[in-house]
C-alpha cells in the first residue's frame, strides 16, 4: 500500500486516565518495526477487560488506546515477517504464541512468556510505543489497541484467517474464545452437570462449549433474567437468579444437583461469585474454572480443606487455545456453521460512540457492541 513505510495519521479513542470518558482523536501510528504488522482495524468489540482496564483493575499505563478484540487488514509488514503479508485480513492476538517459549512448546499449556498481562508495560517487545497525540507518546493495551483505524502489533499477536470471514468474528479474538475454549479444553465428559456465573458474551459462548462437550445438564446464573431465553436458546437446561432466593445461590445448586454440579464456569470476575461458583461444585471432584477479571486487591479465601477433599479450581487463560494456531480454526469452524455467532453482536456503532458502547455493557443491554471504522 502507498503509506508502507510511512507515518499513518487516523483517527482513534485515547483513554487519558482512568475511570474517564474516552475521547477521538488524530494520532499519529508509526510504521512497523521487525516483526510487526501495521493493519488497518474493520472492527473491535468492546469487552469486559476493556472496561476491567478503564476502572483500574489490571494496572493498565495511561493515556493509552485500549481495545482488544478485532479483525482488521494487513496495511504493512516489518522486516523479518514471513507469516502474513499486505492485504491479508487477520485478528490481533491479546496472548503471543511464540511457539519458542516452555508454555508454547508445552501441549497443556498457552500462556506465551511474551504476553504482556503481568508487566502491564503497554510497550512494544523494544520498550517504546508505536502512537502518538498532540506530541504525547500513548500506550499500548496487550500488544493490540484496536479501538483506533490503524495500529501496530508484533507478528506472534497475528492470526490470518479466512479472506471472507464477517466482522463478527472479531468476537473470537477474545470474548468467544474465551468461554468457549474453557468448556472445550476443560475435558467435560458426556452427561456432566455444569454450571456458568454470569450470562455475558463470555458466559453465553461457555455455554455453546458445554453443550457440544455433551453436558447432559447446564445451568446458567445470572441478575439479568431477560438474558434467560437467549440462555436456553443457546444450551441451557434451565437458569437461576441469586436475586429470586433467600438463601446463597450454591446452597440452591446443591440442593439441586444432588451435592453440586461437575464443572462451574465463571465468567463475571466477582469475588463473591468466585466464592459462589468453586462451592456449588461437587465435593469429590467438582472443577472451578476462573474467567472472570479480578481487581488487583481482591483475595479469593477458602479453606484447604475445600480442595484436599477432592475439588479442583483452575483458570484457562484464552479458553486453553494456542492463540495463532486455534483462532484462524474457530473462524474456519464459524464459517462452516458449526456454532454461531450473530446472537453476541447487540449493536454496530461508529467509534465517535464508543462511550456510548461502554455504557451499554455496564448496563447489562445486550453482549457485545461492535466499533466500526
Amino acid at each position: 500500500m502507498g503509506t508502507a513505510g510511512k507515518v499513518v495519521k487516523c483517527k482513534a479513542a485515547i483513554a487519558w486516565e482512568e475511570h474517564k470518558p474516552l475521547t477521538i482523536e488524530e494520532i499519529e501510528v508509526a510504521p512497523p518495526k521487525d516483526h510487526e504488522v501495521r493493519i488497518k482495524i474493520l472492527a473491535s468489540g468492546v469487552c469486559g477487560t476493556d472496561s476491567a482496564a478503564l476502572k483500574g483493575k489490571l494496572g493498565t499505563k495511561f493515556p493509552a488506546i485500549l481495545g482488544h478484540e478485532a479483525i482488521g487488514v494487513v496495511e504493512s509488514i516489518g522486516k523479518g515477517v514471513t507469516t502474513v503479508k499486505p492485504g491479508d485480513k487477520v485478528i490481533p492476538l491479546c496472548l503471543p504464541q511464540c511457539r519458542q517459549c516452555r508454555a508454547c512448546k508445552n501441549p497443556n499449556a498457552n500462556l506465551c512468556v511474551k504476553n504482556d498481562f503481568g508487566s502491564n508495560s503497554g510497550l512494544m517487545h523494544d520498550n517504546t510505543s508505536r502512537f502518538t497525540c498532540k506530541g504525547k507518546q500513548i500506550y499500548h493495551f496487550l500488544f493490540t489497541s484496536t479501538f483506533t483505524e490503524y495500529s501496530v502489533i508484533p507478528e506472534i499477536c497475528i492470526a490470518k484467517v479466512n479472506p471472507a470471514a464477517p466482522d463478527e468474528v472479531c468476537i473470537i479474538g477474545c470474548g468467544f474464545a474465551t468461554g468457549y475454549g474453557a468448556a472445550v479444553n476443560a475435558k467435560i465428559p458426556p452427561g456432566s452437570t455444569c454450571a456458568v456465573f454470569g450470562l455475558g458474551g463470555v458466559g453465553f459462548s461457555a455455554m455453546i462449549g458445554c453443550k457440544i462437550a455433551g453436558a447432559g445438564r447446564i445451568i446458567g446464573v445470572g441478575s439479568h433474567k431477560d438474558k434467560f431465553p437467549k440462555a436456553i436458546e443457546l444450551g441451557a437446561t434451565e437458569c437461576l437468579s441469586p436475586k429470586d432466593y433467600d438463601k446463597p445461590i450454591q446452597e440452591v445448586i446443591r440442593e439441586k444437583t444432588n451435592g453440586g454440579v461437575d464443572f462451574a464456569f465463571e465468567c463475571s470476575g466477582n469475588i463473591d461469585t468466585m466464592k459462589a461458583a468453586f462451592e456449588s461444585t461437587y465435593i469429590g471432584n467438582g472443577v472451578t474454572v476462573v474467567l472472570g477479571v479480578a481487581g488487583p486487591n481482591d483475595k479469593l479465601c477458602f479453606h484447604p480443606g475445600e480442595v484436599m477433599m477432592g475439588r479442583t479450581i483452575k483458570g484457562l487463560p484464552y479458553g486453553g487455545f494456542k492463540s495463532r494456531d486455534d483462532i484462524p480454526k474457530l473462524v474456519c469452524d464459524y464459517m462452516a456453521k458449526k456454532f454461531n455467532l450473530e446472537f453476541m453482536v447487540s449493536q454496530r456503532l461508529p467509534v465517535e460512540k464508543i462511550n456510548e458502547a461502554f455504557e451499554l455493557m455496564a448496563s447489562g443491554k445486550g453482549l457485545r457492541n461492535l466499533i466500526i471504522f
